[in-house]
């Protein structure tokens, strides 16, 4: 047994024996699936608590050669599974960890001629017989062993994302990293298995833009493996039944993250027509769980692992309204968000979406892959947000999100007056800059009505056959009981031009759906307006129910 090649199976005995321990062999049927296949390649991210290193170890355990571990293995659930032991103990298994390598004062190059000396070390002892040429290239002296045994590698390695969070802004290091892991594990033969663990998703960089023979098992796209992602609630029950703990408080606090498994062939059809929805499930926080069971007190234990100051240092990056889209997420609701620009890095952020991407892998934030929704998960994690978001950076943010909250409820109650004048007051809070054309007004609509985001969905310039509505609230599935809205604009103008505009050209055609139920805004600004005018207010304001 060495440090770094077959290490054995001692870690995992160690989490087996341990007060609580959950089941996740039927991992293992899947990954055997894949074993020497072009899909044997699986990178795994997940936030820290979730498991990432036991899983690992269980890898270890069970593919290493030298390991010995049938009784480990026999009486759990993989035993269950059909040819459970095809690949029990069939392999030399290379394990890495790499933030043991990678540190913030040794550079990549260094890091990996240290991790390669140490493994290589490990074959010397293994393999004594073995014509092994090189002191520090691992690639070469894998194949030096396999020319001379015919044994292929499964090759684990954990934390793999470590030069990404420990050397964030270099960048040449972290192009030679994954130059090296592409040499290393691309259509190398001797490899049975690549099987890699971290945080972040594999980094997308140039030409280096990923590893792309790697499936990606991630927060956003568990894949098969969204069983194993965390605590599923059937684990859950049964340890708040065996810890006599009150489920629905556990579930309060560290429920929420929710996850997609794969969909069934039968069920496809199904899932296109809107009629299955069975993938879906929520699971648990692992660590916090297992805190709250063991000690039995129910509280948040995140911030033992992950301090505030994390958080706070992203949702302080106000990129176009991270602030005000965390003041809606801290509210309960959800938004839609645009992923596919984010680079799987902690530094390379164009916007908010990019910001609030890599909060949902860190595990601050929830995701619906159906919906592209982002939202808190659970008590616990909201408990961090209230924490990092007591600065007094945060004052204005959270005022201007109360009044918003009290524009959208006086629009639900047709109070005109109160309507205009917290329209008017967004306005002085936004500054002139926001209100010098009809688009600009709709922008600053926009920004009044941004509580509305966690009940409606918001179409702007709704094209109704006829002309343009200039902005539309359609209410979401879980909301039905609301209002539609519909805001028509008008800038020097009055709002009967505006109520005589949506009859005229019939808007409310393209909202027969919501008959009945369906509140008519026009809203006018009068920059001119004198002061001295008996009607002098910026702002007006009609309201009809259609």
């Amino acid at each position: 047994m060495g440090t770094y090649l077959n290490p054995g199976k001692a870690a995992y005995e160690e989490a087996v024996k341990s007060e609580i321990f959950i089941d996740k062999t039927e991992m293992l049927g899947y990954l055997n699936s894949v074993v020497k296949t072009k899909q044997k390649y699986v990178s795994v991210s997940r936030p820290r608590r979730f498991g990432k290193t036991i899983a690992a170890d269980m890898l270890c355990a069970y593919y290493d050669r030298d390991a010995d571990s049938r009784d480990l293995f026999e009486k759990r659930k993989l035993a269950d599974v059909p040819g459970w032991d095809k690949y029990l103990g069939k392999f030399d298994v290379i394990h890495l960890v790499m933030t043991r390598f990678v540190k913030t004062r040794i550079k990549v190059s260094e890091a990996l001629t240290n991790m390669q000396k140490l493994v290589i070390r490990d074959y010397r002892r293994a393999y004594p017989d073995a014509d092994i040429m090189s002191e520090n290239d691992l690639i070469q002296t894998i194949d030096d062993v396999y020319s001379t045994i015919d044994r292929q590698v499964v090759i684990v390695i954990d934390e793999w994302d470590a030069v990404f969070r420990e050397r964030p802004n270099d960048k040449d290091g972290q192009t030679e990293y994954l130059d090296y892991l592409r040499d290393l594990l691309k259509d190398n033969r001797h490899v049975a298995l690549a099987y890699m663990t971290g945080i972040l998703p594999i980094k997308k960089y140039g030409q280096h833009s990923a590893l792309n023979m790697f499936t990606e098992y991630s927060m956003m796209a568990p894949r098969q493996l969204a069983p194993y992602t965390g605590f599923t609630e059937e684990e859950v029950k049964e340890l708040s039944k065996k810890y006599d703990m009150d489920f629905r408080d556990i579930s309060n606090w560290y429920d929420g993250y929710l996850v997609s498994d794969r969909i069934p062939p039968e069920k496809r059809e199904e899932y296109r027509e809107g009629k299955y929805n069975g993938h879906k499930f929520f699971i648990y926080s692992p660590l916090s769980v297992v805190e709250s069971m063991t000690t039995g007190v129910i509280k948040d234990y995140w911030n033992k692992t992950e301090t505030y100051e994390a958080l706070a240092e992203y949702i302080r990056k106000d990129y176009d309204g991270l602030k005000e889209a965390v003041a809606l997420l801290m509210d309960g609701g959800r938004l839609a968000i645009d992923t596919s620009t984010y680079e799987n890095d902690m530094t390379t952020f164009t916007g908010r979406d990019d910001v609030l991407s890599l909060l949902i892998h860190l595990g601050y934030l929830g995701f619906d892959d159906e919906r592209n929704e982002v939202f808190i998960p659970n008590r616990e994690i909201l408990d961090e947000f209230k924490t990092s978001t007591k600065g007094k950076e945060w004052v204005s943010t959270f005022k201007s999100f109360e009044t918003s909250q009290e524009l959208l409820k006086a629009t639900w109650n047709g109070d005109e007056e109160k309507v205009a004048q917290l329209v008017e007051d967004a306005h002085n809070q936004a500054g002139n800059k926001t209100y010098n054309e009809e688009a600009a007004l709709s922008y600053g609509i926009q920004l009044a009505y941004y509580a509305a985001r966690k009940y409606y969905t918001t179409i702007l310039e709704l094209d109704t056959g006829k002309g343009y509505a200039d902005v539309a609230y359609l209410p979401a599935p879980q909301y039905a009981e609301k209002p539609a809205l519909l805001i028509e604009l008008k800038y020097g103008h009055s709002t009967d031009i505006a109520m005589d505009q949506i009859r005229r050209q019939k808007y409310l055609d393209r909202f027969e759906h919501y008959k009945g139920n369906t509140l008519v805004i026009g809203i006018n600004y009068n920059r001119d307006l004198p002061s001295d005018h008996p009607e002098f207010k910026h702002h007006s304001c009609r309201i009809e129910k259609w």
